[in-house]
């Protein structure tokens, strides 16, 4: 077993090397005996879902038969996006969840995202799982039911229902052949949009284009898509659909930091005061519109899980990733839900001259997207530590709960290492391209600097 596909915040390998449907069945076994573990009771109900990817399928049928034989009772929630999966548990009360996908990642990869009762795995509780795998000591218990449940329709009804859209809006659709193909569209129709869908056939090989909305090339296809067509707005979402991509009526990217400036301030119309989180890769310009709009803002670390489990703590209304992932817990139940958050912000510019007036009034900056750069998974953890320690500045403001983040007055850099992917990620922010480049050059240098102290090869970068 590959130790290392034990991540952060969910379990995710390369179908095929690192995941099997034999481990997918022992996973089902060790997710059963941790859960009796942890709450103290048997015969559970446990709803499963699954992405479009070609192992998927094999996946589920061998998770589920892992949790049967050890007692668990079963919820089949079929194809569905991951914020359906998670749907099920508030609208079937079941006693946890777990998501066959690979989320945003390529077609050759897969992975389990784990909950239990309304609560996401992460940080030790997925090492609590390996550790239970590796031990191999499962109990004998009589097998557990199966029940196969239409989701789909029960959450189209559910949203469309609370959503109150003041007109009909033009919006395009970039399903990119993932999850959301099959009930993004359906839902719009309900909100009585007219619907352009682009991608909208589930496809497991992503034939079309990368299923990530963070990407701008992955967004060609919709900017094109919205300027032909006059459009209002487009969306993009990635494999599973808990991360939301748009584009305004100009053609123009709406980043995640963005998006929540939108929902953020439509959020504190009804809430005032009320914290709202987002985390390290996010705009200094968004904390600033928090604050200025009566709200209680926190950044804190890059992760679905851990963004959950600070919004329970800190009983916010609302969280947001750079990377698209939003959770409303203002008329929602607090998780990411990308299709739903695509209703909300619908809902919004029904109510608004357009997309783009929105932000008319945020204050301008140049800022990169996220920068990911190519690294051994082994090393890339090393590699942050040495390399923010020349990035230590007394006259910022550093933020280290998640790399490193270095925010001056104006301008801002940050460096992690992805939870999710062999991947050191870095993003930068400034009033002026002078400024970018600047602070952006400083943090390429530390990093390689730190790669030839450590015996890396030099990185190469794009600008």
């Amino acid at each position: 077993m590959n130790p290392t596909i034990f991540r952060e915040y969910d379990i995710r390998g390369i179908a095929g090397s690192d995941l099997s449907a034999d481990f997918a069945r022992k996973l089902g076994q060790t997710y059963a005996e941790w859960a009796i573990g942890k709450t103290g009771r048997e015969n559970l109900t446990i709803s499963v879902g699954r992405d479009c990817r070609l192992t998927s399928d094999e996946y589920a049928n061998a998770l589920i038969s892992g949790l049967r034989t050890s007692g668990m009772n079963v919820l089949d929630l079929g194809v569905c996006p991951t914020p359906l999966t998670y749907f099920s548990v508030h609208h079937y009360h079941t006693d946890g969840a777990i998501m066959i996908t690979g989320s945003h990642n390529p077609a050759e990869y897969n992975g389990f995202k784990i909950g239990l009762g309304k609560d996401t795995l992460h940080g030790e509780q997925i090492q609590e799982l390996k550790a239970v795998m590796l031990k191999g000591a499962f109990g004998r218990r009589p097998e557990g039911t199966l029940r196969t449940v239409s989701i789909i329709p029960e959450y189209l009804t559910y949203v469309s229902e609370q959503i109150k859209p003041s007109r009909k809006l033009r919006v395009v659709l970039d399903a990119g052949n993932g999850t959301a193909s099959n009930v993004a569209p359906e839902l719009f129709k309900l909100l009585g949009a007219e619907v352009i869908p682009l991608y909208c056939e589930l496809d497991g090989r992503f034939p079309n284009h990368h299923p990530d909305p963070t990407v701008p090339a992955n967004l060609k296809a919709l900017i094109a898509a919205v300027r032909e067509h006059k459009a209002d707005f487009g969306v993009g979402y990635d494999g599973d659909s808990d991360r939301i991509g748009a584009v305004d009526e100009k053609g123009r990217i709406i980043y995640g930091d963005e998006l929540m400036v939108i929902f953020s301030r439509e959020v504190l119309k009804t809430h005032p005061g009320a914290t709202i989180i987002s985390e390290v890769k996010s705009s200094q310009r968004l904390y600033q519109d928090i604050s200025r709009h009566g709200g209680n803002g926190i950044m804190w670390k890059t992760g679905h899980s851990l963004i959950k489990s600070k919004m329970k703590e800190t009983k916010a209304a609302l969280a947001g990733e750079m990377s698209g992932h939003i959770f409303f817990a203002d008329r929602w139940f607090g998780f990411d839900d990308a299709i739903y958050s695509s209703a909300r912000l619908y809902e919004i510019v029904c109510w608004s001259k357009s997309l783009s007036s929105l932000l008319s009034d945020l204050k301008p900056a140049v800022n990169t997207p996220e920068i990911r750069i190519d690294c051994e998974e082994d090393k890339k953890f090393a590699l942050i530590s040495e390399a923010a320690k020349l990035l230590m500045d007394p006259g910022a403001t550093l933020t280290t709960i998640d790399g490193l983040r270095v925010d001056f007055e104006d301008h801002w850099g940050l460096i992690r290492a992805s939870n999710t992917q062999p991947v050191i990620v870095m993003r930068f922010e400034a009033q002026n391209d002078t400024k970018l480049n600047e602070i952006r050059k400083k943090f390429e240098a530390a990093l390689n600097s730190a790669a030839q102290k450590l015996g890396h090869g030099p990185f190469k970068y794009g600008h």
